[in-house]
């Protein structure tokens, strides 16, 4: 439709032109002495027109030669752009896929164009990364350097993959130079916590737990976890001595010392120190907040000595609990432990047959007729005794 208007107002205006001159009687006089030229002015507006359409196109050459050299490199720089972000992209989508090398390659590309040359040199570290081509990681990471826009994610990527590659002390460098320039988020705080543990500074792991559990980072059941294994560490490390190990004791928090795991292990360091009124205690405020068999366990190995008022305190304690629990295999074994110690036969042989009798594995069952052994021999009866013998070898071997 819009070409038919356009030939219609064509038609219309070679109309109006062709009447319009048919009518023109008037001329155009041109001296130059000792010429005259004689033209029609029909003739002389055409001409006009031709001069000026040709003055025009020459003219628009002329200025296009002069910016073709700006055209070209601007068609260069769009090529470089197109070439540079289809690189990315196709980087992008191999790593995702699992195409290490042709990520690689693919980022090499990207890296042509300066705008994309940080994320493209990301993607390479980790492509090498995961190809275990450390030198080329370190490579691509280098050229990151001197770029202020992109140093907090050639750390965080650099504390990634260096933790994942087993080098904590590299990690937390890098980690440290993060914090430096003020940066801290809870992703660097995650994998500051993984360095930390491949180092095994258990003190900055449990500071660290802390703070993420502040922000809920952490699932409760792996913040739990590490601060087991960072108590039990911390705890089990045979290097301490009595003193030390208060030290380290004093550093726990009241609200992870009454936890049954961190007090059976702490009771149990302190008992193989001979700081047995320590563990007792700890012992005590854990199971007055949490009943746990670990902890009864550590509070019969802590046991006072024969004939003094801290066992007779221990077995009061244990009678209390006995009426609250009295089908606790675990606690009765250790109420007839301690009454074994004081020696009284009676009270002993009875919690400890009890125990025999609801074991629940056979732990307790060796332990339970080594006691009974230890009762009959101190009552002069062999015969007692060495079936009790027996029957712990047995279920021993069992």
């Amino acid at each position: 439709m819009r070409l038919f208007l356009w030939l219609v107002a064509l038609m219309a205006a070679a109309i109006g032109i062709a009447v319009t001159a048919r009518f023109n009687p008037g001329n155009v006089v041109l001296f130059y002495p000792p010429h005259r030229i004689d033209l029609s002015l029909n003739f002389f507006v055409v001409l006009e027109v031709a001069l000026f359409a040709l003055l025009y196109v020459l003219i628009r050459a002329f200025r296009a030669t002069l910016k073709m050299p700006a055209r070209v490199a601007a068609y260069r720089l769009r090529k470089r752009e197109r070439d540079g972000n289809k690189g990315l992209r196709e980087a992008l989508k191999a790593l995702f896929e699992g195409r290490f090398g042709h990520a690689e390659k693919a980022a090499a590309r990207a890296a042509e164009l300066p705008e994309n040359a940080g994320v493209a040199a990301l993607i390479g570290a980790r492509a090498a990364h995961r190809m275990r081509q450390s030198e080329r990681r370190d490579g691509w990471l280098a050229r990151l350097t001197g770029d202020a826009s992109m140093k907090t994610a050639r750390l965080m990527t650099m504390t990634e993959l260096l933790v994942d590659d087993h080098q904590p002390e590299a990690a937390l460098q890098a980690v440290a130079e993060l914090n430096a320039s003020g940066t801290r988020h809870i992703h660097a705080l995650q994998w500051s916590l993984k360095a930390q543990q491949q180092a095994k500074n258990w003190p900055e792991v449990l500071r660290l737990v802390r703070s993420l559990d502040k922000h809920r980072a952490l699932h409760p059941a792996l913040s739990a976890r590490l601060r087991e294994m960072a108590y039990e560490d911390m705890l089990a490390d045979h290097g301490h001595d009595a003193e030390s190990l208060k030290r380290v004791w004093s550093t726990v928090p009241t609200a992870d010392r009454i936890k049954p795991f961190v007090a059976s292990r702490a009771a149990t360091a302190l008992n193989a120190r001979g700081l047995h009124d320590e563990a007792r205690l700890v012992a005590e405020e854990s199971l007055a907040a949490d009943w746990d068999e670990r902890v009864v366990r550590a509070y019969r190995e802590a046991a006072a000595p024969a004939g003094s008022s801290a066992l007779l305190q221990q077995i009061e304690h244990c009678e209390k609990w006995v009426a609250q629990r009295p089908a606790d295999a675990e606690l009765a074994l250790t109420l007839g432990s301690l009454c074994l110690k004081q020696k009284l036969w009676g009270k002993a042989q009875r919690h400890l047959e009890q125990a025999l009798s609801d074991a629940s594995d056979a732990r307790m069952v060796r332990e339970a007729h080594l006691k009974l052994a230890q009762l009959h021999e101190a009552l002069q009866q062999p015969e007692e005794a060495a079936n009790h013998y027996r029957q712990c070898a047995l279920a021993t071997i069992l």
